[in-house]
């Protein structure tokens, strides 16, 4: 991808703001600072734990991390608190 395609991409992209499909295939907007449960032990949190996203961020290779407590984790550790 060049930097103009990643540009591009990443023009509706928001730190503060993520948009899911929920359980009833709707879509949804989750504003920060929204909760998590952890699904995949990661770092000091453990499965089960509730956490708080602060914010969302992109990597150069379009992978979601979340912001929490100040650290970065991708987003596959964790399931949204609905």
């Amino acid at each position: 991808m060049t930097a103009k395609q990643l540009l591009k991409t990443l023009q509706f992209s928001s730190p503060r703001i993520i948009y899911i499909i929920n359980y009833q295939n709707k879509l949804k907007a989750l504003r920060c600072p929204f909760e998590v449960r952890v699904i995949k032990p990661v770092k000091e949190f453990t499965i089960g734990q509730e956490l708080t996203v602060d914010r969302i961020w992109n990597t150069e290779k379009l992978d979601t991390v979340f912001e929490i407590n100040g650290e970065f984790y991708q987003y596959h550790y964790f399931d949204f608190i609905l």
